[in-house]
């Protein structure tokens, strides 16, 4: 299927009811109790790999697959790629560089045969979106709290980094690139770009789909932009979705994704955490309280996808889907004409 006919199919499957993303594959991976040879199968790196997620997809494919159709089992209409630290600057923590286009292809290519199979099964449409995260660098603020102006990446090196990983999700077979989890607004508008790029380089529609972090209960980022800046300063790009990841569990969030409704002229897709962690960092938050959570914000008709972050499993979407089952998705913005700029806060010109 080509990219923009995935787009329209998607588009049309969102106007008829609220779509089911897919929920975490850190938290599911914990649940192996993966070793070290686990993560390094029969590959040559120096250093301790445990931990690495993403290098599962070439150590042990079987893992990532079966996560992959659990959540496909739970009612998930998108996939995600297991990638989100599939990138040259997060690889560099572990001196696997030279395997992040391997990793980029591979984790494509499990993702779309499953989503094939299924959509095989039942004449369904499923989706595969290419997992960006945003790298542990930022580009707008010094890791050095005596210089302010250092930097320790540039906007271009950034926009590289982004647009090696691009190119091998969309190899690997990917509908949509997905650019989530962002802390800071000026790394999306690079990963905007190196998809940009990419999409002139190969002469065909490559759909976005943009999904923002709140670090603080102001409902801000980390680079201290609101939901409404964060909006206009990525509308440009004209994403498929528009949506709020990680952050807090779906009670917090509300307050946020109100608002973000209210005013995106595109979808929505929401996919918080299960709650807030324990004091262990782990997760309690039980399957049927989120449903109840997800299922209110259905009620309101303040989203188009849902699905879940840290915490989230295969049955936290399950019930999220049995949740808004029957219940209409939300219906797009219409703005008017007037401009709008944002700097931390949003701006909107009257005449």
């Amino acid at each position: 299927m080509h990219r923009s006919e995935a787009a329209t199919i998607f588009r049309d499957q969102a106007k008829q009811r609220i779509l089911l993303t897919d929920g975490a594959f850190g938290t599911m991976i914990q649940s192996y109790k993966l070793e070290e040879a686990d993560y390094r199968g029969d590959l040559d790196l120096p250093c301790d790999q445990k931990g690495n997620n993403d290098l599962l997809v070439l150590t042990r494919p079987d893992v990532i697959e079966a996560i992959t159709r659990q959540y496909l089992d739970a009612g998930s209409d998108i996939v995600s790629t297991n990638t989100f630290n599939a990138n040259i600057i997060s690889q560099g923590d572990y001196d696997a560089v030279h395997l992040v286009r391997d990793m980029n292809v591979a984790a494509a290519s499990i993702a779309r045969k499953a989503a094939d199979d299924y959509a095989a099964r039942d004449g369904r449409p499923r989706f595969v979106a290419g997992a960006i995260g945003p790298t542990n660098k930022t580009l707008s603020l010094s890791p050095d709290v005596n210089d302010p102006g250092y930097r320790a990446i540039d906007f271009d090196t950034m926009r590289d980094v982004y647009q090696d990983q691009v190119a091998g999700l969309l190899d690997g077979g990917c509908d949509f690139i997905l650019i989530e989890t962002v802390f800071d607004t000026l790394n999306a508008k690079a990963a905007i770009m190196a998809v940009l790029d990419e999409q002139a380089k190969r002469g065909t529609e490559i759909p976005i789909m943009l999904s923002m972090t709140i670090t603080d209960m102001s409902g801000r980022n980390l680079s201290g932009h609101s939901v409404e800046a964060f909006w206009y300063a990525v509308r440009h790009a004209h994403p498929l979705t528009i949506g709020l990841n990680c952050a807090f569990g779906a009670d917090l969030l509300r307050p946020h994704v109100q608002v973000l409704s209210a005013m995106a002229d595109t979808l929505v897709m929401i996919y918080p955490n299960a709650g807030l962690p324990n004091d262990l960092g782990q997760y309690d938050e039980q399957p049927a309280t989120t449903g109840g959570f997800i299922g209110d914000w259905a009620d309101q008709a303040l989203v188009n996808v849902v699905g879940g972050c840290c915490g989230s499993t295969p049955a936290h979407i399950a019930a999220m889907a049995e949740a808004v089952k029957g219940k209409p998705p939300r219906e797009p913005h219409v703005h008017d004409h007037r401009t709008r700029l944002a700097g931390l806060d949003p701006m909107t010109m009257v005449a």
